[in-house]
Formats: C-alpha cells, sequence, structure tokens
C-alpha cells in the first residue's frame, strides 16, 4: 500500500510540475473574469425574469379587478331589477375574486422583494466585476513586462555567453599565432646556422665537414708553394709553379739539378744566343 501512495504522490507531484509549467497567469485571469461576467450575466436574466413575473401579476390583478368592478355594476342591476338572488351571485363572484386579488397582491409583493434584492446583487457584482476586470489588465500588464524582462535577461545571458566565447576563441587565435611565429623564427636561425637540412633530414654534416677540410688542405698547399718561389727568388712571383703544386717541385724542364734556368732573352726563350 506505502508502494501504491508513492507511486500516486510521485505521479501528481510531476502532473502539478506539469500543470504549473502549462499554466498562463493572463490566461488564468482572463478565464476568472469570463465566469464571473457569466455570474453577473445569470443574476441579470434573474432579475429580468423576477420582473417579467412582477409584471405578470400586476396585469392580472388588473384584469380581476375590472371583473371585480364589473360584477359590482351587475350587482346592482339585478337590485335595480328587483333581482336579489342574482345581485347575491354577482356580489359573491365578487369575494371570490376579492380572494385572488388579495393572494395576487402578496404574491407581487414578494416578487417585488426578490427584485430589489436582485438588483441589489446585481449592482454589488457589477462593481465586483469592473473591479476585478481593472486588477486583471493591471496584472496582465505586470506579467507581459516581467515576461519581456525575464526574455531580454536571457538574451544579455546568451550574448554574455556568446561574448565569452568569442574571448576565448580570440585568446586561442593569438596562442596560434605567437605559436607561428616562433615556429617562423626558429626556422630563420636553422636557416641561418646551416642546421635546418639536418632537422628536415635532408644533409650529411660529416660528408660537408671533409669537403671543408679538403677545401683548406688545398689552399695551404697553394700558400705554402706561393711561399717557395717567393724565398726561390722565381720570376713570375704572382703565377703558380709548372710544377705539381709541392714544394720542390718549381725545376724547369731540360734543366740540370742546381742549374737555373736562363733567362728569356729577345730572340725567345731558351736560347743561348742571337739567331
Amino acid at each position: 500500500m506505502s508502494v501504491m501512495k508513492r507511486l500516486g504522490g510521485i505521479v501528481q507531484a510531476k502532473a502539478n510540475k506539469a500543470l504549473d509549467k502549462a499554466e498562463n497567469p493572463a490566461d488564468m485571469l482572463d478565464l476568472s473574469y469570463e465566469k464571473q461576467m457569466e455570474n453577473l450575466t445569470k443574476v441579470r436574466r434573474a432579475l429580468a425574469d423576477v420582473a417579467t413575473a412582477k409584471k405578470r401579476l400586476e396585469l392580472q390583478a388588473t384584469e380581476l379587478q375590472g371583473q371585480a368592478q364589473k360584477l359590482q355594476d351587475q350587482a346592482k342591476q339585478a337590485l335595480g331589477q328587483g333581482n336579489e338572488d342574482l345581485a347575491r351571485e354577482a356580489l359573491s363572484r365578487r369575494s371570490a375574486l376579492a380572494d385572488q386579488l388579495q393572494s395576487l397582491g402578496t404574491q407581487h409583493q414578494q416578487v417585488d422583494t426578490q427584485q430589489q434584492q436582485l438588483e441589489t446583487t446585481s449592482k454589488r457584482l457589477q462593481t465586483q466585476v469592473e473591479a476585478f476586470r481593472t486588477k486583471k489588465e493591471t496584472l496582465k500588464a505586470s506579467y507581459t513586462a516581467s515576461k519581456a524582462e525575464a526574455g531580454i535577461g536571457e538574451a544579455v545571458s546568451g550574448i554574455s555567453e556568446s561574448m565569452a566565447s568569442a574571448g576565448m576563441t580570440l585568446d586561442r587565435a593569438q596562442d596560434k599565432i605567437a605559436q607561428m611565429q616562433a615556429r617562423a623564427g626558429a626556422i630563420d636561425e636553422l636557416l641561418d646556422t646551416g642546421a635546418l637540412p639536418d632537422a628536415l633530414g635532408g644533409g650529411d654534416d660529416i660528408q660537408r665537414e671533409l669537403e671543408a677540410t679538403a677545401q683548406q688542405s688545398q689552399v695551404d698547399t697553394e700558400l705554402a708553394a706561393l711561399k717557395a718561389q717567393i724565398r726561390a727568388g722565381a720570376p713570375g712571383s704572382g703565377q703558380l709553379p709548372a710544377g705539381d703544386g709541392t714544394p720542390g717541385s718549381d725545376k724547369t724542364p731540360g734543366t740540370s739539378p742546381g742549374q737555373s734556368p736562363a733567362p728569356d732573352g729577345p730572340a725567345g726563350p731558351g736560347t743561348g744566343s742571337p739567331s
């Protein structure tokens, strides 16, 4: 049983929550106003019915009074003709009509009292309905304004969230730009130092060092040959020797060791006398 009660409570709570969410105060106020107007209409309809009944009683009373007056005249006429029995009959009928008139008078008084009460009720209810209508419109305006204000607050909240997201996106973009700038600077440094091929896996530093060493050795060899020419006093010191470029290989072909080559004469190189 306790399980069923708990289940019923849960269902009722869910239903109340759903109803509260679906309920619109403005619509509920309009519905209450419509019900009050219906009640006022019912009171006015009852008042009209009472007034109609009162009018019918008045007409009946007028008709009975006319009949009573007619019977009174007939009774006089019968006495004037010496017909006392007929006069008594007319007066008897008139007496019955008098009882009916008295009953109609009582009913008319009751209906008139009801009419006055309904008129008072109708006026009071109309005043209450008009006051409720004014309050209803005020509450509806307040509800509309509050709803609009809540909507603006939600919109502003959404804009704030959007701005925060945009700020985070801007920060990420700035970080990305700074990272790319740092990467570009690092690549420039690698290019300047010649380490970029290593970083890219496209070079051989040992081979480059061997080539640089060989080039330096060639320069040293040529420099030594030039120094040897200068020490030997050989002409054309500005030219490289005709040998293999090593020290001691600057001998001219056709000369014995220790013999200097003869200077070129006017008749041509290698001749001791003019032709």
